[in-house]
């Protein structure tokens, strides 16, 4: 069976530069669905910040790894600790990456977290808590920030 990342892709009315600036602030889209909390910083290369969901059944941290202004942002996820999953640290050394671009007038953007496969156990609850981020929180974030 072939690895196949956990990607999904939203377009938004507001500008590559709108969506970028919002996705480096985590804490305005990944958050409202699960007691989510945040500690450390995500806006600059190098940065780390962790995540935790749940009421700490999901702990990640997350290194700044790449950025190109209003074109890319990846993290790679230092530490993991998913204690609803056999295997807590399987996220350890994958990374969670957003490709920006402008199509049509419409800003695209294709999330990927490279690493999240249907093999690894949580993928059957990562996967859809990653689709109601990117898909429902990251688009209302971008356009309130955009106001």
């Amino acid at each position: 069976m072939k690895n196949q990342d956990f990607t999904t892709t939203i377009w938004v009315e507001q500008t590559p530069a709108e969506a970028y600036r919002t996705i480096l602030n985590v804490r305005a889209w990944w958050s409202g669905l699960f007691d989510e909390s945040f500690e450390g910083n995500s806006e600059k290369p190098g940065d780390e910040f962790s995540f935790r969901a749940g009421g700490g059944m999901h702990y990640t941290k997350q290194k700044l790894a790449e950025l190109v202004p209003d074109k890319k942002v990846e993290w790679l996820v230092t530490e993991a600790n998913l204690s609803f999953a056999e295997q807590a640290e399987e996220w350890n050394g994958t990374k969670i990456r957003f490709d920006i671009s402008e199509e049509a007038g419409k800003t695209k953007i294709v999330f990927t977290h490279i690493g999240l496969v249907p093999e690894f156990e949580c993928y059957d609850s990562c996967a859809p808590a990653w689709t109601q981020y990117i898909k429902e929180q990251l688009p209302a974030a971008i356009a309130k920030a955009s106001q």
